[in-house]
């Protein structure tokens, strides 16, 4: 009987130190598991291998490539000018109509004038045929250095580069050629028109009488669509007054102002991307000719920059439905330098470790400090030329918290 109460004693004994030693088991537990570090979320990237282009991003504008800007041949009195920006006009059009009167006519130094006004347009007209005749042996000679690359570059015996190379020199040369013919075209009306002022000294009769006037009629040089008129009124105009300009809206090109150190890098035939135009898909481009001189721009903020116009034409037209016209802003992207198989690491995981640049990579749970070699940079993603590899994760951003063996995990 003793014996049952000794066991019934111990177990009461038992049950009680068991009624804290469980609390206390489980705080300590609980005290352990809060003092385990807990992973840092973090934005995680990855390394990829792809294309890879090196940019000069800058606003620009669109416009015709080939502007007629048409001027009174001579003195005399302008009837209005019933056309409007946008009509279409055909080639041989009557565009404005002046009546020069006889006095002027007869003037000696008008005609004087009028012969000097015909002697250059004849001049102008040898040279612009110089010109043509030069650009297309070049465009010539370029095209057959073209056909032959393209020989070896199916063949495989030239680089890639050296194709894109060749095929963007003949374009340029195809462009600077068509330049010319059009340079032609324009000498050749000024010609005209300066030997039609020149026609009506000679046809002035012997009792021409003040006052008297024969209506000289001012023609359109080509196909095209009025860009601007100067001032659409009738009034008396001095010979050499612009009047209206004109255009062909299929012909545009793309003018670019960029920085001057950024001019550095841009040559022509080098691609255009045209974004941001207004249009569902974006443009391409090429580049034809970086103007020789800079010109300074007050920037928005006040600042002066010294600017370049980079000049490009386009390789398609928006489609119908879409349209692009002369004066149109456009967001360009001229691209520099690129790489077909460039493995590339978010830019926004750098940073700077010492005199080297350094990443956070992922190695399971752990965030590992790794030192790289990089390439070219263009903001968004930089060329790694060493240590990482094709699929690692990287920390993008990394803030204080992170160091080298800390616990992380991706941030869903």
């Amino acid at each position: 009987m003793s014996k049952q109460k000794n066991r019934n004693s111990l177990l009461c004994r038992l049950l009680g130190t068991l009624k804290w030693l469980i609390p206390l088991a489980i705080i300590v537990v609980l005290a352990i598991v809060a003092m385990q570090p807990k992973p840092i979320e973090v934005d995680a990237g990855s390394v990829i291998r792809g294309t890879m282009r090196f940019t000069v991003d800058d606003d620009g504008e669109a416009r015709v490539r080939e502007r007629y800007r048409l001027s009174a041949p001579l003195a005399g009195r302008m009837h209005r000018i019933t056309l409007k920006p946008g009509d279409f006009v055909k080639k041989g059009d009557v565009l404005v109509t002046l009546d020069p009167g006889a006095p002027d006519l007869l003037d000696p130094r008008a005609r004087a004038q009028a012969e000097a006004t015909m002697h250059a347009s004849t001049a102008a007209v040898t040279s612009a045929r110089t010109q043509l005749e030069a650009r297309s042996v070049e465009a010539e000679q370029l095209k057959k250095a073209f056909d032959r690359s393209q020989v070896l570059h199916e063949k495989g015996n030239i680089a890639d580069a050296a194709f894109e190379e060749s095929e963007s020199a003949y374009l340029a040369a195809s462009h600077a050629r068509d330049a010319a013919a059009s340079a032609v075209e324009i000498a050749q009306f000024e010609l005209e028109q300066a030997n039609a002022a020149l026609l009506r000294f000679d046809a002035v009769p012997e009792e021409a009488a003040p006052g008297d006037a024969w209506g000289f009629s001012i023609r359109a040089p080509i196909d095209g669509v009025i860009l601007r008129v100067e001032d659409e009124s009738e009034r008396t105009v001095q010979a050499g007054v612009a009047l209206l300009e004109l255009g062909d809206p299929q012909q545009l090109e793309m003018r670019i102002d960029v920085l001057s150190q950024d001019a550095v890098a841009i040559k022509p035939g080098q691609a255009v991307l045209v974004q941001h135009w207004g249009g569902a898909n974006p443009l391409e481009g090429r580049v034809r000719r970086v103007e020789p001189s800079a010109y300074t721009k007050v920037s928005a903020l006040g600042v002066d920059e010294q600017r370049v116009d980079v000049l490009a034409d386009f390789v398609a037209l928006p489609g119908e439905g879409e349209t692009l016209a002369d004066g149109y802003r456009i967001e360009a992207r001229i691209v520099v330098w690129e790489k077909a198989d460039a493995l590339q690491v978010p830019a926004g995981a750098l940073f700077r470790q010492g005199d080297d640049w350094a990443v956070y990579k992922f190695e399971s749970d752990r965030a590992r400090l790794t030192l790289l070699k990089i390439g070219r940079n263009n903001g968004e993603v930089a060329e790694v030329l060493d240590g990482l590899q094709e699929g690692d994760r990287v920390i993008l951003h990394p803030g204080d918290r992170i160091s080298d063996n800390t616990l992380i995990m991706p941030r869903k």
